[in-house]
């Protein structure tokens, strides 16, 4: 909004053959017969004729996903089956969640690279120049810098063998042929066995007869099972696959700091916190990762926060059918699409339906005959069900246990889900959120002491210590000190005035007696406000009147448009009546943020009655409490704002280059419609000699390419830009944002390489036979990477470019902006590199 300024995890699945007695009930979509024993009772959740909501599971096959009927929303659509991997290693079913993360290699003469997960992992792009000596910087003030990275002190310097794994009989639990190998782990060494493929450092050739060892062992029950390994390939110690294994042998030993796993990171249960006041826990943990870096293999460490809830569905369920007659539509709106967790197996699902037909007491078929809910629970977890009629949850498996040949639905008691993560309502509660950040907000030194923690307890465990000792690694005990540069500050050019950019980044106060760099006196605008909040808005517009008059920028006093009621019809009926009359723009007041409000207000404005727009809350600029002394300031900011909106330019900077067109893109995902995304694209035209823009945004579906998107804009760019200078631009810096790791192939071979060809075609067509001068940049904003300057938080300009920069990539990091709380602040540091 244009008004002024002052976590849970994917589903994990659970694989249940019918045939085993192991199995699990979430492995069932199967409902149970409405005859005899099975049939559910008549339920105080509602009566079992009536049906179930969107996507109910009646009659589905225990093997595979049907469309179904639905008497609510929709209906589940069916899932097409994941094209398999093609890989030496076999299929990864049963994945627990402490193995969540392995991965899976072929030998290094297999081309194919690693595949983890039955995912392919994508290639390194290489961004750094052959030619480049060396990418560090000379200008600025040097300072070392400590960052969240421990050094690998011992870099293995050993070589890394595959084995396939068969068991005879099969046995379909990873648990069961964990604990079969485990029999036979003195003759592995370390060793790293995620149910199909085992990594050790032992070459077994001598052990084997036909190029295949053979070992035998004992279940429960006395019965014999043949283990069969065959050595299908080796990860050499150079190889890029060595850091997925280093990876693994990290959360290995992480194990033994008796952490929970709870989607991909580890967190303390032990160091939770209670939110006092609301039914909230705050788990700390950590996220990690082990990379190669310039010089030496590096483990990055950075705390992270996990938000427990401690109601159930259950109790959601009970409160919502206090609420009133019709529960079940009010339950599915409230439950349908969130991420539960199971306390008895610590993973997470996300709840994709509710079937009000089935019940705990409702059965589903092992191998040892049909077993109830309730009898499963009590066998497998000594769990009691306390109410034998509440409905269940459905949980379709995700992609990833599609790949792994589980396609069933997965059923789930509500009383034994918790409810995770916050919704809309928590986050608008303000009590509930300074509650919370007064413990994931972190200043640097309980940053830092956090880290000495984590570090200490990776050194002094037991566990922990054997892990890395069989392996032959070890991590330093102290954080990585990383040279640095703080660049010169810059000076803000104003009309006659010029100043320095403090060390806070903030030159809000030379606004108060300073002309903006371009202004645009506002002669005829108004304001469309509710009747009842008029005295209100007129105080405020008196301010921003005042506030123009300090910074030599003349505002008449507007027309104000009043409106009975702030429906969106009211919004429509005033933009129409207040555009007729030829403004320069328009401010409207809104009573809180709505977002349909403010979606419906700048689509009138911005689509159908084209006219700058400047949208205020009236709950920010009435003056309340300690909030009367800033108005001024946001007063100031407003007037900023709707100066820029009329073509004018708060400030500017020296630029030391002419004929300089700067770009910027970025991609954006529509909130309603998923298969959306929008591309925008904003660029300069030449910012020394005039402070007009270019931009556009363009639809796309989801996925799909965005390089001819990318060729168009930039060819209406340069067309905009020719008809204002005539001449083409000498340089292009093109800032690409939106782009993780995954999509780098992506962008480097498709994106990067048709807009240089479009590039050089236009330019070699305007006579310009060099082509076109362009440095494309990509910026990502949310990274892991934290560092500190004498145990404070770095101040803007900070450069970090070695040590924890990447070898193959012309990177840098950038600390961008003023941070004065907490170091985790999404903006405190990016990270860039040049294609």
């Amino acid at each position: 909004m244009d008004k002024p300024s002052g976590s849970a995890g994917r589903s994990r699945g659970i694989r249940s053959g019918a045939g085993s007695s192991q199995g699990h009930p979430g492995a069932r979509g199967r409902r149970p017969p409405q005859t005899g024993a099975g049939a559910p009772p008549a339920s105080v959740w509602g009566n079992p004729n009536v049906g179930m909501s969107r996507g109910a599971s009646r009659g589905t096959p225990a093997v595979s996903i049907q469309p179904q009927p639905s008497t609510s929303t929709g209906s589940f659509q069916q899932r097409p089956q994941a094209p398999a991997v093609i890989g030496r290693a076999a299929a990864h079913r049963d994945v627990p969640p402490t193995e969540g993360a392995q991965a899976q290699f072929v030998s290094k003469d297999d081309n194919r690279g690693a595949v983890r997960g039955k995912r392919v992992l994508s290639e390194i792009v290489q961004s750094r120049p052959t030619t480049l000596v060396t990418k560090c910087g000379t200008s600025g003030r040097n300072v070392v810098v400590q960052a969240n990275y421990y050094r690998v002190l011992k870099k293995p310097k050993w070589s890394i063998h595959q084995y396939r794994v068969d068991f005879s009989p099969d046995v379909d639990m990873i648990r069961l042929r964990r604990a079969y190998l485990a029999h036979h782990k003195n003759i592995f060494g370390g060793y790293i066995f995620d149910g199909t493929v085992l990594f050790c450092t032992v070459y077994l050739a001598d052990k084997m007869v036909n190029g295949v060892l053979e070992l035998l062992t004992k279940n429960r029950e006395g019965d014999t099972i043949l283990i069969k390994m065959k050595h299908v390939g080796i990860v050499d110690v150079t190889d890029a696959q060595l850091l997925q294994v280093l990876n693994l042998i990290l959360r290995r030993g992480m194990e033994g700091l008796n952490l929970q796993l709870v989607g991909r990171n580890f967190f303390d249960p032990v160091e939770k916190v209670d939110v006092s006041g609301f039914q909230m826990q705050i788990w700390p943990g950590y996220q990690t990762s082990i990379r190669q870096h310039e010089q030496d293999i590096l483990l990055c460490a950075e705390i992270t926060h996990k938000v427990m809830r401690t109601d159930t569905i259950y109790q959601i369920l009970t409160a919502t059918a206090k609420e009133g007659k019709d529960y079940k539509t009010s339950f599915c709106q409230r439950v349908i699409g969130t991420v539960v967790l199971t306390d008895y197996n610590n993973k997470t699902y996300r709840v994709d339906d509710i079937n009000f037909e089935l019940s705990p007491l409702s059965k589903f078929p092992t191998k040892d005959g049909d077993i109830s809910y309730i009898q499963y629970y009590k066998q497998k977890y000594n769990i009691t069900i306390r109410d034998h009629q509440q409905p269940m949850l459905i949980s379709r498996p995700t992609e990833k246990n599609m790949r792994g040949g589980q396609n069933e639905f997965i059923i789930l008691v509500p009383e034994l889900c918790r409810a995770t993560g916050l919704t809309d309502d928590m986050r608008s509660n303000f009590r509930l959120m300074k509650a919370m950040g007064e413990h994931t907000r972190l200043n640097p030194q309980r940053r830092l002491e956090r880290l000495r923690n984590f570090n200490n307890r990776l050194q002094n465990s037991k566990e922990s210590v054997e892990v890395f000792k069989s392996w032959n690694m070890a991590v330093d005990n102290a954080l990585v000190e990383v040279p640095a540069r703080v660049l010169p500050s810059e000076y803000i050019l104003m009309h006659k005035h010029k100043a320095l950019c403090d060390q806070n980044a903030d030159w809000t106060r030379e606004f108060r007696n300073n002309q903006m760099y371009v202004h645009v006196n506002i002669n005829r605008w108004y304001v469309i406000v509710q009747r009842r909040s008029l005295r209100q808005i007129q105080d405020f517009v008196r301010l921003c009147i005042r506030a123009a008059q300090s910074m030599k920028m003349h505002i008449s006093e507007p027309i104000y448009e009043e409106m009975g009621d702030d429906r969106n019809a009211s919004y429509s009926q005033a933009i129409d009546n207040t555009t007729a009359r030829d403004p320069q723009i328009l401010m409207l007041v809104m009573a809180t943020n709505n977002e349909e409000k403010y979606s419906c207000i700048k689509k009138k404005c911005c689509v159908d009655r084209p006219v700058p727009s400047q949208v205020v809350t009236l709950r920010t600029i009435t003056p309340r409490g300690d909030r009367a002394s800033g108005l001024m300031s946001i007063a100031t900011k407003v007037v900023i704002q709707m100066n820029a909106k009329l073509m004018g330019s708060p400030w500017m900077i020296n630029l030391p280059l002419r004929g300089l067109m700067t770009v910027g893109f970025d991609v954006c995902h529509s909130a309603k419609d998923k298969n959306k995304s929008y591309g925008a694209l904003v660029a300069t035209m030449d910012l020394t000699s005039t402070t007009r823009y270019y931009s556009t945004v363009t639809q796309h579906l989801k996925g799909q390419e965005l390089s001819n998107e990318i060729t168009m804009n930039i060819t209406y760019a340069l067309k905009a830009y020719r008809d204002e200078h005539g001449a083409l631009p000498r340089n292009i810096v093109f800032y690409r944002d939106g782009v993780g790791d995954g999509q780098l192939h992506q962008v480097f071979n498709t994106e990067v390489h048709h807009l240089k060809k479009k590039l050089d075609e236009i330019y070699v067509s305007a006579g310009i036979p060099t082509g076109c001068s362009m440095a494309f940049i990509i910026v990502s904003k949310r990274i892991n990477t934290r560092y500190f300057v004498n145990k404070q938080n770095p101040v803007p300009g900070t450069v970090v470019d070695d040590v924890i920069t990447l070898p193959e990539r012309y990177d840098f990091f950038l600390v961008s902006q003023s941070v004065r709380q907490d170091s985790r602040l999404r903006g405190d540091e990016k990270y860039a590199y040049i294609m």
